[in-house]
């Protein structure tokens, strides 16, 4: 390990980002100039750190969560550049993706089968112009580093099928040996409870009635569990690095609270922010996540990809729910 952290750090110094903004230049311009953009915050230390710590320090973990907004593209940008990076320094983790369910297993082993140079049609494998991600092009620069360095690539979630029947009919129609495995049947904290089901609640602009907000707290909770179990099952001995939405990285619940429960050690949650604008503190974004700190270990701050108000901009398609209660399988 020690060999390792020397490595990196002289890697970091050769090439300059020990004293380079941390994250540019950025793809996404709205808000570019706040002073949060770009900087690294450790939650617990309540300060900043510079690229090349956080690099270090993650290298001292076997799991490792990387949480993203999914449609901002510097997310994307920095998953890849930390993935890059703890490879330089001799890792070699297994690539979980929340955007991989049970089901695309066979799809996905198949591609890999197949001595791919890159993972250019593995979004095409599994079908992917189908589904509701942002571009492939934007997830595979993550995957061609595991494609490139022979790693394992996990599909960690739920399969979408479950999913949906479960944000349709609640827990009851998943097998039950399922419900067991993934700590269904036990009882969710009253205060958990309450945050989910507000998190929800606003995410949808208030128009989900109350009886599928309770079912989508179950759906959420089998997601959370799912990729806990997956961190564990597909790691390499050098552990896991997860792709996925930082609802599912914080750690106050979410995966690694589950991975807590699990009895698993040396995790860390890395969260990419967008700034918002008119918040100019940390103290002020940790808020908007209904809570007194950021639910994070590490929360590295972006620009945002638009400032459009999106109880607005999806209200078309949110409508309909409180008329009918149809349910929705919202990815975070």
């Amino acid at each position: 390990m020690r060999q390792r952290l020397t490595g990196l750090l002289l890697l970091v110094a050769a090439s300059g980002l020990a004293g380079a903004p941390a994250g540019g230049p950025w793809q996404t311009s709205v808000a570019v100039d706040h002073p949060l953009v770009g900087v690294i915050w450790d939650v617990k230390a309540d300060q900043a750190v510079s690229e090349a710590d956080l690099v270090a320090r993650l290298i001292a973990f076997k799991h490792v969560l990387l949480g993203e907004k999914h449609d901002n593209p510097d997310h994307h940008r920095l998953q890849a550049r930390l993935v890059r990076a703890l490879l330089a320094a001799g890792r070699r983790p297994a690539l979980a993706f929340e955007m991989f369910d049970g089901d695309d297993v066979p799809a996905v082993k198949s591609y890999l089968a197949s001595g791919p140079a890159d993972a250019a049609g593995l979004g095409p494998a599994v079908g992917w112009e189908k589904r509701s991600w942002p571009a492939w092009s934007q997830y595979q620069q993550i995957a061609d580093l595991g494609v490139e360095t022979g790693l394992p690539l996990v599909a960690a979630n739920l399969p979408e099928r479950l999913a949906r029947a479960a944000a349709r009919q609640g827990a009851a129609v998943l097998p039950a040996d399922l419900r067991v495995e993934l700590g269904l049947d036990e009882p969710l904290p009253a205060a958990d409870r309450a945050a989910m089901a507000q998190e929800i609640t606003d995410s949808h602009c208030g128009f989900a009635p109350p009886e599928m907000v309770e079912r989508m707290i179950v759906v959420h909770r089998a997601r959370d569990a799912h990729m806990a179990r997956a961190v564990v099952g597909g790691a390499t001995d050098d552990g896991t690095v997860l792709i996925t939405g930082f609802g599912h990285a914080r750690i106050d619940r979410a995966v690694p609270a589950r991975l807590v429960r699990m009895g698993i050690s040396g995790v860390v949650a890395v969260a990419f922010v967008e700034v918002q604008s008119g918040k100019q503190s940390v103290a002020d974004h940790a808020a908007a996540f209904a809570a007194s700190v950021l639910p994070f270990d590490y929360v590295w701050f972006t620009p945002r990809l638009d400032d459009l108000d999106p109880c607005e901009k999806f209200r078309t398609k949110l409508e309909p729910l409180k008329a009918v209660g149809r349910p929705t399988t919202p990815r975070s």
